[in-house]
């Protein structure tokens, strides 16, 4: 049956709405120093670039061993959401039909393998060169590849295919007549599994035709007896293995009928269909392996969420009390809700983590109650029996709150209580997302925003290379003594950075002042501040301003690699002329250095050696966890009176760009925090520093400054663990004091690196340099590096950290 033109539906109807598809581009530039592997000295190599199943490969280069490419390769991004962690395997190798006639294979001649967390959007892209990589230990393998990556999205219309026409057999045309599209979909249908051969699919099935299809399962009708066979020159369908839509049939003879659905599934290749352990997913026996928050003892909290409340008596600024048999707490004052002017919907959003004990709590009840701020009047209550609260454990969802009428007492009158609160109470532990933000009753209330334990990420930190070229024009101080030379300085302000260059030669020809000196500061994102250079004439006792330039740190031109920065020049503003007067010009060159490791850190003890650019980043080879169970004997580090002291500790560890802070426990010279943490490893070589301090910040005063005392620090160099062994040992903390070496106490900490494979990745970086390669390229000094060190730390601010915590 064919249909007319008249039955097509309108254009606009052919095309969906317009949607948005990801694409990612690696561009193949070059290689340098690749192994001979042709027998005759030299090699053919080619890339064969592999993303998310997608395989790609550029040309041949004859005989050279530094090949250039300069071809684009665009890949399609199936979930930009899981992007990060898609794989991207680069290899190269030697053509063989290019060879001496002997070779029976292509040769491996290295591999870089990235992950899609080094990607970057188009127009931050640069050209790095990446070591080539071994694919096992005793490969052979030498050279790098130059490659720039990166994405981009662009919006596409997809135009929705329709089945082509197509000519019904006679024989069916009467049959096909009688029954309507309801019959036809009510036929009965039969799973057949197929195993197509290696054959391209037929053009009348409405499909591209694909090659290398796996085996699939094809749903379609019985085959009608009065229907004749296909033709034994007909292969059969074959679909393509990343199908997962619903194809409509055409309706021809012994393929599915007009509007039946045909599904297409994935087949196991052995067609076994019994449950089976994935390889590689686990490492060691099941029974061994360890579950998450495992390096610490659990602690019970009874967890108290108070969301809200509805319909309350007249009240002003009510809050919430929560009592048991040995603990009490209050909330903030509430939140009335935006466009409610009364106080009967307030609205806290405060959880609160009780300590808990199953022993003593069996007979015991929990009493949440609202009061009137004003008048402390009571304004109705809610009670809980302990023993039937329910016990939570990740990964369970977090207990939906509910709904609860607040009671009055006997004594209470009746017009006093009315309303509704909404809750949700639960038994868990120091493992419950809610226990970090949770109000501790063991704190005071006050300070209770001092002492929970939070996660921070230290800021991203760029080189910022500002070389001075020369200045020109300059408005010079007249009538100078002769055969003295004027003294023309640039000073660089960044922040609370600044720095001065040394004194100027002048040509006399022009009058221009040369210096061509870099100047290098330390910027952190995001990059919102302004540079300033002040032009100065020391020449005198008083320096003279000769001019200023104001040059947004967003604005300057970032670099991974040595390539070449050009330089600007940059009008002077502000000079002893005023009135917008022309000052003269200064000549610039400035970059932001991507390719650097910003030294925050000591070298010897750094936790840290990736470099700025996320680009240059390699995959993490581990994961370190660490649980901080407790400190004992620590000693008393303020008064309470009568000869009384006492010590509100808690920890820090920092390793790499995240710093973790453990909850105060308040007056405990043996304090238990049972807090785990984990970090991503990029280099064995690196060291876990873990502090502990006494809490003086909490008992500040409004607007006064207390910084926080130190009571020792511990470190922890991570190539000296075995691999997913788990080190629990007490370290004394100490401390160098005036009169010599203390010991302050003991800390008790659990340590595990988690390293899935020591062969070759891990092994590996341990044959790689410590820095990264523009360290080696262009050297920073050792007074400069040690100059440098010191800006990182106050270049963001940590609020409780002190100078005592670096």
């Amino acid at each position: 049956m064919t249909m007319s033109s008249d039955q097509h539906p309108p254009p606009s109807d052919h095309l969906r709405p317009p949607t948005t598809v990801r694409k990612l581009i690696v561009e193949v530039i070059e290689a340098r120093d690749l192994l001979p592997k042709d027998g005759q000295g030299s090699s053919s190599p080619y890339v064969v670039v592999d993303f998310d199943g997608q395989k790609k490969r550029t040309s041949t280069v004859q005989k050279n061993l530094n090949p250039v490419w300069n071809e684009v390769l665009e890949f399609v991004v199936t979930d930009p959401n899981t992007m990060e962690f898609e794989e991207l395997n680069i290899e190269v190798f030697n053509d063989k039909k290019l060879s001496n006639g002997s070779a029976r294979k292509n040769h491996f001649l290295g591999r870089v393998k990235l992950y899609g967390s080094q990607f970057v959007k188009r127009g931050e892209e640069g050209l790095v060169y990446f070591t080539l990589e071994k694919k096992s230990v005793f490969s052979w393998i030498r050279g790098e590849l130059g490659l720039k990556i990166y994405y981009y999205d662009e919006m596409v219309e997809e135009e929705q295919q329709q089945p082509p026409p197509q000519e019904e057999p006679p024989q069916q045309q009467p049959q096909e007549q009688q029954q309507g599209p309801e019959e036809v979909m009510k036929q009965p249908v039969l799973v057949v599994m197929e195993e197509p051969p290696q054959m391209q699919m037929p053009t009348h099935i409405g499909m591209e035709p694909r090659e290398h299809s796996p085996p699939l399962t094809r749903v379609h009708e019985p085959q009608s007896e009065n229907r004749p066979p296909p033709e034994n020159n007909m292969p059969p369908p074959e679909y393509s293995p990343d199908m997962r839509r619903m194809q409509m049939g055409n309706g021809m003879a012994g393929g599915p009928m007009a509007g039946e659905r045909v599904k297409v599934m994935r087949r196991p290749p052995n067609g076994d269909y019994s449950p089976r352990i994935i390889a590689g997913k686990f490492a060691g026996d099941t029974s061994e392996r360890l579950q998450a928050f495992d390096l610490v003892e659990p602690m019970q909290y009874l967890f108290v969420r108070i969301v809200k409340a509805r319909g309350l008596s007249q009240n002003e600024n009510p809050h919430v009390k929560i009592r048991t048999s040995g603990h009490f707490a209050k909330s903030k004052p509430a939140i009335v809700p935006p466009g409610d002017d009364s106080s009967a919907n307030p609205e806290w959003n405060q959880v609160f983590a009780i300590g808990y004990n199953k022993d003593t709590a069996a007979n015991s009840t929990l009493e949440i109650s609202v009061w009137d701020g004003a008048s402390d009047k009571f304004l109705g209550g809610v009670c809980f029996d302990l023993s039937d609260v329910p016990v939570r454990d990740p990964p369970d969802s977090p207990l939906a709150p509910q709904w609860y009428h607040l009671e009055g007492g006997a004594a209470d009158e009746q017009n006093r209580v009315s309303g509704d609160l909404q809750l949700s109470v639960w038994i868990g532990t120091q493992a419950d997302e809610a226990f970090p933000e949770s109000w501790s009753t063991d704190a005071p209330q006050p300070f209770v925003s001092y002492t929970r334990p939070k996660v921070y990420q230290a800021p991203k930190l760029w080189y910022l290379r500002l070389t001075i070229i020369e200045a020109q024009d300059l408005h010079i101080i007249p009538n100078l003594p002769p055969l003295t030379a004027p003294e023309i300085r640039v000073k660089g302000q960044l922040g609370f950075q600044s720095v001065r260059t040394r004194r100027g030669s002048m040509n006399h020809h022009t009058s221009a002042f040369h210096w061509n000196e870099d100047l290098i500061f330390v910027a952190g994102e995001p990059l919102e501040d302004s540079l300033i250079l002040l032009v100065e004439d020391r020449t005198g006792k008083d320096p003279a301003l000769l001019g200023h330039v104001l040059i947004p740190v967003g604005s300057i031109e970032q670099r991974i690699d040595e390539r070449h920065v050009a330089a600007k020049w940059y009008g002077l503003e502000g000079g002893p002329g005023g009135n917008g007067s022309y000052c003269g010009r200064l000549h610039l060159r400035m970059c932001l250095e991507g390719g650097y490791h910003v030294l925050d850190e000591a070298a010897h003890l750094c936790s840290d050696f990736r470099p700025t650019a996320k680009q240059l980043w390699k995959p993490p080879v581990g994961i370190l966890e660490l649980g901080i169970l407790g400190a004992r004997g620590l000693l008393p580090m303020k008064s309470k009176g009568n000869g009384k002291g006492s010590t509100d500790a808690y920890c820090v560890a920092k390793y790499g760009k995240k710093w973790v802070r453990t909850r105060t426990v308040t007056d405990s010279f043996d304090p238990r925090w049972n807090e785990q943490y984990t970090w991503q490893v990029y280099d064995p070589c690196t060291v876990l520093t873990v502090g502990v301090f006494d809490n003086w910040r909490m008992f500040a005063e409004s607007g006064e400054e207390r910084p926080d005392c130190r009571i020792g620090k511990v470190r922890l160099r991570v190539s000296t663990l075995e691999s997913n062994k788990v080190y629990m040992n007490s370290y004394p903390l100490m401390v160098l004091l005036q009169s010599g070496l203390k010991k302050m106490g003991e800390i008790e900490l659990a340590v595990r690196f988690a390293c899935p494979s020591l062969l070759p990745d891990t092994c590996g970086v341990y044959g790689q340099p410590l820095l990264p390669r523009m360290h080696y390229l262009r050297p920073l000094g050792v007074a400069q590096q040690e100059a440098l060190r010191g800006r990182p730390l106050n270049s963001w601010p940590l609020g409780w950290l002190g100078p005592s915590h670096r």
